[in-house]
């Protein structure tokens, strides 16, 4: 346990604590933003024959200026009563088959219709199959929609649902419980009294989780009291897939998540990145469920969850990708050189470049109010002038 992590290799160690959970099958309805838990094949083609694309006629285009004659109309879900034969003009709408013999559609703002006489009166189609969505035009049967892993968003389920599946198979939800550790915090809403502070890190995370599969009980908080923390811990473990402690995970001696965790009959896997805000992180396994202990100040508790938390609740929920995205984009201003840790830095994107908040103390939660992205900042690194490439995660 000597020495600071690199933060990959920390990541690394984090996902590998436990496999993806078991998949389940779902309504694709109420898919959005769950995990594939395997690739979805489409069982029809779409569109399964050739539609019109526009209101008009559908005719033969070698008939082309016409004049034609109306014999019929077909409207979408509907089938033609007949087929189209030298001529001869089929009123069509949008989304209608395409009736046999037909393989042009010719818009109706480029024709005048006088009874069953229809005549070009504007430039007409131009070629022949124009205005039509051919079969399988969207994709074939047997086609690979989707892929497992891949997050389902509006798009995702419409294509799903077009591609013939009622269900999907995707992966479960990880239990979260959030404890927040302190004497120093009161509840939202209540007056601190000297030297307290309102308890803001447990709705923090509950809100970063609420666009992400997972199941997140309301944050419970424990006072810095190693014997609570660890029955509390231990409880935790039976309903839940992952217990994250906020606060006490340093070397102080009111931090009591290493020695509760302990207690409680856990075992530490990791403790202590080699990165800036978050450094006294912690990831370790009780029973079945995984313990991530993140730093207490706001600015690191948000930055380790975004690294850490996030990643371990979507590995779990069956995610391919889980691991934030890592961005370029130039400078607005010179960076200093790196340090002994990888930084972390809270900035803004403004007109396409980088711009560093002017404070990155991870006490304050003014920051997290502006910033949009994270640069980052390796160990070492030269310092860079304005306009150099860097690259950053993107926490909008």
């Amino acid at each position: 346990m000597t020495g600071l992590l690199p933060v990959e290799e920390a990541q690394a160690r984090l996902l590998a604590l436990r496999e993806p959970l078991a998949p389940e099958n779902i309504a694709v309805s109420e898919s959005l933003g769950r995990y594939l838990s395997q690739d979805v094949m489409a069982s029809r083609d779409q569109p399964a024959a050739a539609l019109s694309a526009m209101d008009g006629y559908a005719i033969r285009f070698d008939d082309m200026p016409g004049p034609w004659t109306i014999v019929g109309e077909v409207a979408a879900g509907a089938t033609a009563a007949r087929a189209a034969g030298a001529g001869e003009a089929i009123r069509i709408f949008t989304g209608a088959m395409l009736p046999d013999g037909a393989d042009t559609v010719i818009l109706q703002e480029d024709v005048a219709a006088d009874g069953t006489a229809l005549t070009l009166t504007g430039d007409g189609p131009g070629a022949r199959r124009r205005h039509i969505r051919e079969r399988a035009g969207d994709f074939a049967q047997g086609a690979r929609l989707l892929t497992a892993g891949a997050r389902l968003n509006a798009g995702a389920i419409a294509a799903a649902i077009m591609g013939g599946a009622g269900q999907l198979r995707v992966g479960s939800r990880p239990r979260v419980a959030l404890l927040t550790t302190g004497d120093e915090l009161v509840p939202a809403g209540h007056v601190p009294g000297p030297g307290q502070i309102p308890n803001s890190n447990g709705a923090m995370l509950a809100a970063m989780l609420a666009a992400e599969p997972a199941l997140v009980s309301l944050p419970l908080h424990i006072r810095d009291d190693r014997a609570s923390l660890a029955k509390a811990i231990r409880e935790l473990a039976r309903h839940h897939d992952v217990i994250v402690t906020v606060g006490g995970a340093s070397v102080g001696d009111h931090d009591h998540v290493r020695g509760a965790l302990d207690d409680a009959g856990g075992r530490l896997d990791f403790w202590q990145i080699a990165m800036r805000p978050g450094k006294p992180l912690i990831a370790g396994t009780i029973g079945d469920a995984l313990l991530l202990g993140l730093p207490g100040n706001p600015g690191s508790a948000f930055v380790t969850a975004t690294l850490f938390l996030r990643p371990l609740v979507c590995h779990l929920a069956g995610a391919n990708s889980p691991l934030p995205a890592v961005r370029q984009a130039p400078l607005a201003a010179a960076l200093a050189p790196g340090g002994s840790r990888r930084d972390y830095l809270r900035a803004r994107i403004e007109g396409a470049k980088l711009r560093l908040l002017d404070s990155q103390d991870s006490g304050q939660t003014v920051p997290l109010i502006e910033a949009d992205a994270l640069v980052i900042r390796d160990i070492g690194a030269p310092a860079r002038d304005a306009g150099e490439i860097a690259d950053y995660i993107d926490i909008a």
